[in-house]
């Protein structure tokens, strides 16, 4: 048995010892999803199905039912039968007993007979556990497998009595990263990073936004990444002040900066880097102060993680900084606010800095579980514990506007790295993206053999 396979099996295990004695989950993976004709989407499993099973095909279910008594656990996956004429033109299938062998359930069947058999396993069980409203097709399944258990009534069979939100538990188990799934986060991290790299070296005026995202493309594919986490980000000029800008169709110019949001997944874990250099390979002195302040807030960021800590303190923190910034630098008026703290009361930042200073990373980029206490009535904000991984991204987006110095006008600026919470601070999983001005500078200046020259 390999270690991934342990794994999983453990956290089968550990979610079926918090279910109510005796009730049955069930979870299913995506399905496949159409994009056009008859060529589908590049298919993606669904994680919370893959947290559990490692279990890569589509058309699959997991049930598990929890131990009772002396009755122990028992984990079934439902999954495609072999099929010799579709793998010629699909590939390989397990087949349901060499996936209960390769991934450790206890038994396998076919997906075909998951109704049949589920009107079986419903009976008599006190409660069932499953994602509810997670998905349409999904919740009409569960209630034609209660409305077959309740046909039997007259036999003594009974229904499950409550039903619960399986998905919850779940954030919860995935929102710790053990040793594995940060190892495999630091790895997507890297090569992510090799990518933002090669990028700079790439960049020069002329070249177009697609040309640099092809650059990070082929390294997330040289170094063994299956997919890009989300769709990159390559914003040039004025295109960077749009937070979720992905055209990724203009040609970069001289004396402009260009702002990459880019990551990889690598075996089914998230990288999201952000990054933000000169398209000419130097920064301009207004170009440099922004970009300094807003390194000054991710470090001040930084600091502010740590067991214990409150997750919306990296945020103030960030904003206390970049406020005091924007009121040296003049985005702000000095004789309207005394502060930064007067600054933030009025929510003035929020003209250039309008979104969070990160969020929890994992099998999804923006990945599961509540930022907020929800066992207290009134819901502060969560500590944070050791083997949580979120990114830091404070940045800064001047657009044109009134009382807005000029030679600000159109910097959008973002750096963003990925960190996991260790027992005294945090560890940087993105540290080889180069992120100090004259890194980047320098690393600009090895301009990447084969790049279009001008």
């Amino acid at each position: 048995m390999t270690a991934a396979v342990a794994r999983h099996i453990e956290r089968r295990a550990r979610l079926a010892a918090r279910m109510q004695p005796g009730s049955v989950a069930v979870l299913a993976t995506a399905p496949e999803v159409l994009r056009n004709g008859d060529s589908d989407y590049p298919y993606r499993h669904d994680s919370y199905f893959y947290y559990l099973t490692g279990f890569t095909e589509p058309e699959a279910a997991l049930v598990l039912l929890a131990p009772s008594g002396d009755t122990p656990a028992r984990s079934i996956l439902f999954c495609r039968e072999k099929n010799p004429e579709r793998e010629i033109w699909d590939g390989y299938r397990h087949g349901p007993e060499a996936a209960r062998i390769a991934f450790g359930f206890d038994e396998a069947y076919p997906v075909g007979e998951l109704d049949a058999q589920m009107g079986k396993l419903l009976a008599n069980v006190p409660a069932l556990y499953y994602a509810l409203g997670h998905s349409a097709a999904l919740d009409a399944q569960v209630a034609s497998w209660l409305k077959a258990v309740r046909a039997q009534g007259r036999s003594g069979i009974t229904a499950p009595g409550s039903t619960h939100h399986l998905l919850g538990m779940l954030d919860e188990m995935r929102l710790l990263k053990d040793a594995d799934e940060q190892a495999l986060m630091g790895r997507a991290a890297g090569i992510a990073a090799a990518a933002h790299a090669r990028a700079m070296r790439f960049t020069r005026p002329g070249v177009f936004e697609y040309e640099i995202e092809a650059e990070l493309l082929h390294e997330f594919r040289r170094n063994g990444a299956q997919f890009p986490a989300y769709t990159p980000i390559v914003a040039s000029g004025s295109n960077a002040c749009v937070l979720h800008y992905n055209q990724n169709d203009r040609q970069c110019r001289e004396g402009e900066l260009v702002l990459v949001d880019a990551g990889c997944e690598l075996d089914g874990y998230a990288s999201d880097i952000t990054r933000t250099w000169p398209v000419g390979g130097r920064f301009s002195a207004p170009q440099k102060a922004l970009y300094e302040l807003v390194l000054r807030a991710q470090e001040a960021a930084f600091a502010a993680i740590a067991p214990g800590q409150p997750y919306s303190g990296m945020h103030e923190a960030a904003v206390k900084v970049l406020a005091a910034g924007m009121l040296d630098i003049g985005l702000l008026d000095k004789q309207k606010y005394g502060s930064p703290e007067d600054a933030i009361a009025d929510k003035a930042h929020l003209q250039f800095y309008m979104h969070g200073t990160g969020h929890w990373l994992g099998m999804d980029v923006h990945d599961v579980g509540p930022y907020r206490d929800l066992s207290v009535a009134d819901k502060p904000s969560r500590p944070l514990l050791p083997g949580m991984a979120l990114t830091v991204e404070p940045g800064i987006y001047v657009r044109p506007a009134e009382g807005v110095p000029e030679e600000y006008w159109n910097i959008g600026i973002r750096i963003e790295d990925d960190v996991i919470v260790t027992d005294d601070g945090c560890r940087v999983l993105s540290c080889d993206a180069p992120k100090g001005v004259a890194e980047i500078e320098n690393m600009m200046k090895e301009r990447l053999n084969g790049g279009r020259r001008h």
